[in-house]
C-alpha cells in the first residue's frame, strides 16, 4: 500500500450509472481510479448500475439493478408487470419507449434512496457524470464531488449537425433531453473535476459551473497493461485506430477517407480498426464506397493482452476524433511506445503535446499527409514513440490521478462543513 501524504484515509463512495468494463471510458475510469485510490490507502466502494465494472481486489462493489433496457443480449425487452409496479422502473421504461435516455436520472434516484440509509458510512461521494437530481439530494447529507469528462452538449450538437431530417434531429434532441437536468444539478456541486483545461473551458461555457469550483485532474493509463513490447514485429505501414463507432464525434469517417487517399500513394498501407462496426451502419457503407475492403480490417472485441499486441504490431496510431474531453486512446498508444497522429479536437493537444503529430479535426487531407510522412520516416516515428512513452510516465499515471482526486475530496469536505 502506498501512503497518502494528504491526511487520513478517506471512506469514498464512487457512483457510476453504467460502467461497461470493455468499451467506453466510464468503466475504465471507475475501475482504475478506484484501484489507485485503494492503493493509496483509502476505503473505496463503487455503487454502479448495469453493466457493472470489473474492480480490483479490495474495492467493494454494490450493484444497483435497473431494467437494463440497453443490454445488448436482450435490448429493449418488455418488462414484467411486477417490475413496472416500481415508479422508477416505470419512468425508465416509459422514457426509453419514447426514445429518451433516462439512466442518469433513474440511477441517481436509486443511489439517493440507497445512500440516505448509509450516510454515516462515507466521508465523500464522487459522482461520475450522472449529475442527476438524486445526486443533488445526496449532496444535502454528504460532501459530493462530480466528474464531468466533457460537456455532453458537444456530442449532441455534432450529432444534430450530422443529419438533415427534422425527424432525426427531433429524435437526437429527445435522446439528449437529460442535459437540462445535468446543467441544473452541476451548479450545486461543491467541487467539480474535469480532465483537461479544454474541457474546463467548454464546461464553463455551457454549464453554470463556477470556474473557481472546478479542478483539472487528468486521467491516467494502466502502465502495467499498456506498455511497450518488443518492436521486432512493428510494421510502419500498419495504422491502428481504436474506435469503430459510427458516432460522428469520433471521426472514423475522415480517417477512412484519408486511408483512401494514402492508398493511391502507398498501396502497402493498411488500417486496423479495433472493434466491430454496425452491420448496416455508415462506416461499412463508406468502406464499400471507397473500395477499402482489402485495406481495412476490423478486429472485433479483443482481450486486454490482444489489444496490447495490436499496439506492438502497429507502426502508428491515429486519433481522428472531432472532439475529445481527454483522449484515452492517445495515452494508451503513447504508453505502448506507438507514435501518435491526433487531431487538435478538444483536449487532444494537451494530452499529446509535442510527442505526436497534430492535424486539424475533420481534415482527411491533413491526416493522409501525416500518415504518409510517418510511414516514410521510421526514425521520426520511433522518436515520437519514445517521447510519448516518457510523457505518459511523467503526467498520466493513475497514481497521480488518485492523489490529485483525493485533494479535491478534502477540499469538498472542508467546504461542506463550513456551510
Amino acid at each position: 500500500m502506498i501512503s497518502d501524504s494528504f491526511g487520513r484515509p478517506l471512506r469514498v463512495c464512487l457512483l457510476s450509472y453504467r460502467s461497461n468494463p470493455h468499451c467506453g471510458g466510464q468503466g475504465v475510469y471507475v475501475k482504475n481510479l478506484s484501484a489507485a485510490l485503494a492503493q493509496l490507502g483509502h476505503q473505496v466502494e463503487v455503487i454502479s448500475g448495469p453493466p457493472y465494472p470489473e474492480l480490483a481486489p479490495g474495492v467493494a462493489l454494490t450493484k444497483l439493478p435497473s431494467l437494463d433496457l440497453y443490454d445488448p443480449e436482450n435490448p429493449f425487452r418488455l418488462p414484467r408487470i411486477r417490475e413496472l409496479a416500481d415508479p422508477v422502473n416505470f419512468y425508465e421504461w416509459a422514457s426509453v419507449s419514447t426514445m429518451g435516455f433516462p439512466e442518469p436520472l433513474t440511477f441517481g434516484i436509486r443511489a439517493w434512496m440507497h445512500l440516505k440509509k448509509r450516510a454515516r458510512e462515507f466521508d465523500v461521494v464522487h459522482d461520475n457524470q450522472s449529475l442527476s437530481y438524486g445526486i443533488l439530494g445526496i449532496s444535502r447529507f454528504l460532501p459530493t464531488v462530480a466528474t464531468i469528462h466533457h460537456p455532453i452538449t458537444v456530442d449532441r450538437d455534432l450529432a444534430m449537425a450530422s443529419v438533415r431530417s427534422w425527424l432525426k434531429k427531433a429524435q437526437i434532441r429527445r435522446w439528449y433531453s437529460f442535459v437540462g437536468m445535468q446543467r441544473r444539478v452541476s451548479r450545486h456541486m461543491l467541487r467539480t473535476i474535469t480532465v483537461s483545461e479544454a474541457s474546463k473551458k467548454d464546461i464553463c461555457r455551457v454549464f453554470p459551473v463556477a470556474p473557481s469550483s472546478m479542478r483539472v485532474v487528468p486521467n491516467g493509463v494502466d502502465t502495467g497493461l499498456f506498455r511497450p513490447l518488443s518492436e521486432n514485429g512493428r510494421n510502419i505501414k500498419h495504422v491502428l485506430v481504436t474506435n469503430s463507432a459510427d458516432t460522428p464525434l469520433k471521426g472514423l469517417y475522415h480517417l477512412l477517407k484519408a486511408i483512401h487517399e494514402v492508398r493511391a500513394a502507398d498501396p502497402e498501407v493498411r488500417l486496423v480498426v479495433v472493434g466491430t462496426p454496425k452491420k448496416d451502419g455508415g462506416i461499412l457503407r463508406l468502406v464499400r464506397e471507397l473500395s477499402l475492403g482489402d485495406v481495412v480490417r476490423f478486429t472485433g472485441r479483443l482481450s486486454d493482452d490482444a489489444f496490447v499486441r495490436q499496439y506492438a504490431a502497429a507502426g502508428m496510431a491515429v486519433v481522428p476524433s472531432l472532439y475529445e474531453g481527454f483522449g484515452l486512446p492517445a495515452i494508451e498508444a503513447m504508453a505502448c511506445g506507438v507514435p501518435v497522429i491526433s487531431t487538435t479536437g478538444g483536449a487532444l493537444p494537451e494530452v499529446v503535446g509535442d510527442a505526436g503529430v497534430l492535424v486539424p479535426p475533420g481534415d482527411h487531407h491533413a491526416l493522409a499527409r501525416a500518415i504518409l510522412d510517418l510511414s516514410r520516416n521510421p526514425e521520426k516515428a520511433a522518436a515520437l514513440g519514445r517521447a510519448g512513452y516518457e510523457r505518459v510516465l511523467a503526467l498520466f499515471t493513475w497514481e497521480r490521478t488518485a492523489r490529485l482526486t483525493a485533494e479535491v475530496y478534502r477540499e469538498a469536505m472542508d467546504a461542506y462543513h463550513q456551510v
